[in-house]
């Protein structure tokens, strides 16, 4: 059973940064696609960033700039790190990753539907 932990969430001023963390137990191989999403009070989720195994980068406009997405195989640990952060990132974050290769079928990788495992999350508070 795969199970995916955050941390490093957090309350910061606007302007400033925080580094998530997203640790794999479970999963010893690297997921075809790892991701970052957020969901506001009242909101949907929405994805932030997404790391495909070749490498290959996505961002939402929203964060493109500010956000960075990677990953240290070594210590199967995803990072989400945030920059000039601002009030409305105020969310609680999630990682996902697809294991059964779910992006084949050409699915968007801010699609919930296209990870088949999520982390309980980790709140980031950013005021004004």
């Amino acid at each position: 059973q795969v199970q995916l932990v955050e941390s490093g969430g957090g309350s910061v001023q606007a302007g400033g940064s925080l580094r998530l963390s997203c640790a794999a137990f479970g999963y010893p191989y690297q997921p075809y696609c790892m991701g970052w999403f957020r969901q506001a009070l009242g909101k949907k989720r929405e994805g932030d960033a997404a790391l495909v195994s070749d490498g290959s980068t996505s961002y939402a406009d929203s964060v493109k700039d500010r956000f960075t997405i990677s990953r240290d195989s070594a210590k199967n640990t995803l990072y989400l790190q945030m920059n000039n952060l601002k009030p409305e990132d105020t969310a609680r974050y999630y990682c996902a990753a697809d294991t059964q290769n779910r992006g084949r079928y050409g699915g968007k990788w801010s699609s919930e539907y296209e990870y088949n495992y999520w982390g309980l999350g980790t709140q980031v508070t950013v005021s004004s």
